[in-house]
């Protein structure tokens, strides 16, 4: 029986509520019925997947409707189309059964399916005999959807999607197509009002920007040669290993001879055997998610599990992070769940509501970055969440996520004034939704992935952050691996900027942080929010003349990767860049050539293999018996020298002075008797410094050493027995 008129007119819309109710083939008293949208086709008949021959179809409407019956039971069929002299085969979507299971739908709705993406965006499978792509969606407010591409001239009216109403996903399996094809989802919202063309939020490829469609791809790659790499950090406390972080923007670390961006596969031939050279153990990318606007860094994601196409395709950064772990160096991504843009492409209002954000822009209106902000509370969108850490940890192999922002995350009244917020049902401005969602995601990664890492960008006191999240644990442990140190570094900056002369009114802007030094698992960051939105570089930052500030950025290094905790060092920092960082340009490489930033380069290089080399400095950063003050309260030479310890280590003291005066006698007291070997010296010659220092050893009696110490410079000794 023919449809009614409204019905074929909504079917070439696009706007029929159940296309597969009229299209494909279906049982009936008198056998099986099929009806087919082939455009352009002026005849067409209808054949089994195996090619046998199932009967003629008839033209029923010129806009390309053909209807028929055909032999046997209905299956998934093909149509042999001709016109004008021409022939092509169409395999009918209609035909096929859906992808999706029950256990699908029980655990979608739910919200506790930890493999969603292998269920939902875009996944090349064989279905029912045949070759092709499954898309799937979420869009439980919409009227209905529609699959656009390159495969069908994007039009709306060729692929309506299958509706599974009791879960809100939309599916459909387009037979004989592969990866690379490009497409968008056409949403119609409850009202009626189609929005505009949406990428998929689960999509492994995105195009070039400014173009915004979703790209057909396989996330990963197939073969890995990283088994020994990550065997090793599944064995080991990485609370008691050293890690030390290079940070750095992928599209600025390096440009190409044109100031292109490099590719995954040019990073790799540069970047890795530099972070390795420089003695780094990780190195930590700014976000790498699809954005759309490169000023934001990567911070403004549209497309949480595409890898940029700035630098070429998806399976390039799994051939990154492989060839990365083969040379022994893990590799970090930042990660943003906090908030996400606005663009009309991306998620904001997706289906014509408010389904990843809240209505109310008290709770789902970002006011520092003009985002909207995730609605935690939905169990679908914390599952959307969840999935998108677990997919980086187990598709590309990532040892770890730094998550930007938590303090946001974490409070209501964030930014936010009297009257812009609203209290949680304790009339607190703790976000207990989002609590909630930082501990469930921290759960589900260790659980999954032996060795992988979480770090916290937390910027305020909340308690337990890196405390683990298990139940029973108090409700505010989050469950993270670690945290930025913030203290650490807004003190020790704010202190290396002042004259020396004035800093010994404020010693306890160094000593202050060791109060609390092991009350979290903390990385000591000095990060890109430091040398932006002028802040200068680090150099820059430093007192002094230019002598000085060398010397005082070469002590400041000796100070950190002597300080417990593990460490990050912004991309540039590492060779005193002097202009601060601009995702616009390449680093000032040409200063390498100078002997200043040369010694500084060279220094860092010297902390990071002592740091890893000895058992005192990291085996005990995160505990309170790998620390004791030697000297913490000589404000009037502004010195510190404090010991760091270990089981099975030799115990290694740092002094630091940071005024521009040369002690040649300086009194240390030192818990051994017997020689201690000068293992770092920032104002050794070969780093750019004076020279001075102790000849390669000090000798301790009666408790005590009396050591040079070199004017703003940090000194390590080991102790020799």
């Amino acid at each position: 029986m023919k449809p009614p008129q409204a019905a074929l007119d909504a079917l070439f819309a696009g706007t029929h509520s159940d296309p597969f109710a009229v299209l494909g083939p279906h049982a009936g008293p008198e056998g099986t019925f099929v009806r087919a949208m082939l455009v352009g086709a002026e005849e067409a008949e209808a054949f089994s997947l195996r090619g046998g021959r199932l009967g003629k179809l008839t033209q029923v409407d010129a806009r390309g409707l053909f209807e028929g019956k055909l032999r046997g039971k209905p299956k998934p069929v093909k149509y042999r189309c001709r016109a004008a002299g021409s022939e092509w085969w169409v395999t009918d979507p209609y035909s096929f059964p859906p992808v999706l299971g029950p256990l699908d739908d029980f655990l979608i709705a739910e919200g506790t399916h930890l493999r969603l993406f292998d269920k939902l965006g875009a996944h090349v499978i064989t279905h029912e005999g045949a070759q092709g792509v499954h898309f799937a969606v979420w869009a439980p407010n919409a009227r209905h959807v529609s699959l656009v591409g390159d495969f069908n001239d994007w039009d709306a009216a060729r692929h309506p999607l299958r509706s599974r109403a009791d879960i809100g996903v939309w599916e459909i399996f387009i037979p004989d197509i592969a990866t690379g094809r490009a497409y968008k989802f056409r949403i119609t919202g409850a009202d009626g009002t189609v929005q505009p063309l949406k990428a998929d939020p689960f999509a492994f490829a995105s195009e070039l920007r400014p173009r915004t469609a979703s790209i057909v791809a396989q996330a990963g790659k197939a073969e890995w040669g990283d088994a020994a790499h990550r065997a090793h950090w599944a064995t080991v406390d990485p609370r008691r290993e050293a890690i030390s972080i290079y940070e750095v923007h992928a599209g600025s670390w390096q440009r190409g001879a044109q100031d292109e961006f490099l590719t995954w596969d040019e990073m790799a031939d540069r970047l890795i055997p530099y972070v390795t050279e420089m003695g780094f153990t990780h190195i930590e990318f700014l976000p790498i998610s699809e954005h759309p606007y490169d000023p934001s860094w990567g911070y403004q994601a549209t497309g949480l599990f595409a890898p940029s196409s700035r630098f070429g395709d998806a399976a390039g950064f799994a051939r990154f992070v492989d060839g990365a772990h083969q040379a022994g160096l893990g590799v970090l991504l930042d990660w943003v769940p906090a908030h996400f843009p606005t663009d009309e492409h991306g998620l904001n209002r997706f289906d014509g509501t408010a389904l990843y954000e809240h209505e109310d822009p008290k709770l789902g209106f970002h006011p520092d970055w003009k985002t909207a902000i995730y609605n935690f509370g939905r169990r679908e969108v914390k599952s959307f969440l969840v999935n998108n850490a677990l997919f980086w940890a187990e598709k590309y192999h990532v040892d770890g996520l730094r998550v930007d922002a938590v303090a946001s995350m974490l409070y209501r009244d964030y930014s936010r004034g009297d009257g812009e917020w609203i209290p949680n049902d304790q009339g607190g401005n703790e976000n207990w939704e989002a609590v909630s969602f930082l501990r469930d995601t921290n759960r589900a990664l260790y659980a999954a992935h032996d060795g992988v890492i979480t770090v916290a960008e937390e910027s305020t006191s909340w308690p337990g952050v890196s405390r683990p999240a298990f139940e029973g644990s108090p409700p505010t442990a989050l469950g993270f691996g670690f945290k930025w140190n913030m203290g650490f570094m807004h003190d020790t900056l704010h202190y290396m900027q002042r004259d020396p002369v004035h800093r010994g009114h404020h010693h306890d802007e160094i000593t202050f942080g060791l109060v609390y030094a092991f009350k979290e698992n903390f990385v000591l960051p000095l990060s890109h929010d430091e040398v932006v939105h002028g802040k200068g570089s680090l150099l820059n930052k430093m007192s002094g003349d230019d002598w000085q500030k060398f010397a005082n950025l070469r002590a400041y290094f000796g100070f950190m990767w002597g300080y417990p905790g593990k460490k990050l060092l912004f991309m540039g920092q590492e060779f005193a860049q002097r202009r601060e960082w601009s995702e616009e340009r390449a680093l000032d490489w040409e200063l390498c050539d100078a002997p200043a930033h040369a010694g500084v380069r060279h220094l860092v290089a010297d902390l990071n293999r002592l740091y890893r080399s000895q058992g005192a400095l990291h085996a005990r950063d995160c505990e309170s018996e790998g620390f004791e003050w030697l000297i913490g309260d000589d404000a009037q030479n502004s010195v510190f020298a404090w010991l760091r310890e270990a089981p099975g280590a030799a115990p290694v003291a740092i002094i630091s002075n940071l005024t521009p005066v040369l002690h040649d006698h300086y009194r240390v007291p030192l818990p051994h008797d017997g020689q201690w070997a000068e293992i770092i010296n920032s104002d050794a010659a070969i780093y750019g410094g004076s020279g001075k220092g102790n000849l390669g050893s000090v000798q301790a009696h009666s408790g005590a050493a009396h050591i040079v110490l070199p004017p703003l410079a940090t000194v390590m000794l080991r102790f020799e027995g």
